[in-house]
């Protein structure tokens, strides 16, 4: 049996990640309690639903803490394991809040009706989520749209836990740091592509932008520096029972530089390890 548990922030995203999974042939049920997860789990295996997504959000606060210890109990049992938590900076979460008019659901604080403020609430729900968070892959969804999660949760299947999978991803610093980078690498002091008039329009995922950037030294210093990195942590990542880690590649527009070296880290350790490739700013195009 499979099992995707999907947490986080509200107004994250979590319904379209679970539409992307119900899509992909998951059983799917949104707000479980966390009491209900095991007997849930117990109740399904008779029934041949081999596929299982199932959302918990912030309304079950009181009883999150339980979840870690029933994570460890199902895989014990042989149950594979994936935890997503959807997260967004708090900026976007409140334009999402006022653009929907819905209510947080940590702003009533009791029986009075007083409402707490929005960002007093989201950050409450920071505080609640955050060991949720630790022990899960997270997908920041601040910059991009439905179609663009749907498409990243259904590329995590291709690679369900089972080992280490790198997640190469390019952005532009100008749109800001991604929350989901457990590394960041900043190339914005690479030569770059965007003042020579023949390639401005291209994007590193072109020939011509490649062939111009493998023809500075210091882009091919910046790849093997990145290379050897990562090559070194690897296996105490593995050690560390790490499922994702995402490594995030920024430049000042997130087109040329940092497109190009995430395309080029990703198929030298594409040789060995599970990969993924996203690339926020020509996805969200």
């Amino acid at each position: 049996m499979e099992m995707i548990l999907i947490t986080g922030m509200s107004g994250s995203g979590k319904s379209v990640a679970l539409h992307a999974l119900e899509d992909a042939g998951y059983y799917c049920v949104d707000n479980l309690p966390p009491e209900l997860l095991s007997p849930f789990v117990a109740l399904k295996r008779p029934h041949n639903a081999p596929k299982l997504a199932i959302a918990m959000d912030v309304r079950s606060a009181t009883s999150l803490p339980l979840v870690p210890q029933q994570l460890r109990e199902l895989k014990a049992q042989g149950v594979q394991v994936q935890s997503l938590f959807l997260d967004a900076n708090t900026d976007t979460l409140v334009r999402r809040f006022s653009e929907t008019r819905r209510l947080h659901p940590l702003s009533r604080i009791d029986a009075t009706d007083q409402h707490r403020a929005l960002v007093d609430a989201i950050e409450l729900e920071r505080n609640l989520l955050g060991e949720m968070r630790e022990q899960a892959h997270v997908i920041d969804t601040s910059m991009i749209r439905s179609a663009q999660l749907q498409g990243y949760v259904k590329s995590l299947l291709q690679h369900p836990g089972r080992q280490l999978t790198l997640v190469f991803e390019s952005f532009a610093f100008k749109r800001g740091v991604p929350l989901d980078a457990d590394y960041v690498f900043d190339v914005r002091m690479l030569p770059n592509p965007h003042y020579e008039p023949g390639l401005r329009q291209q994007t590193g995922l072109d020939q011509p932008v490649a062939d111009f950037l493998k023809t500075h030294s210091e882009v091919d210093d910046m790849f093997r520096h990145i290379e050897q990195f990562l090559s070194h942590w690897l296996q105490a990542l593995v050690r560390d029972h790490r499922s994702y880690v995402t490594v995030a590649v920024g430049c000042t527009g997130g087109q040329h530089r940092s497109v190009y070296l995430v395309e080029a880290l990703a198929a030298a350790f594409g040789k060995d390890w599970p990969t993924l490739k996203r690339h926020r700013e020509l996805e969200a195009g």
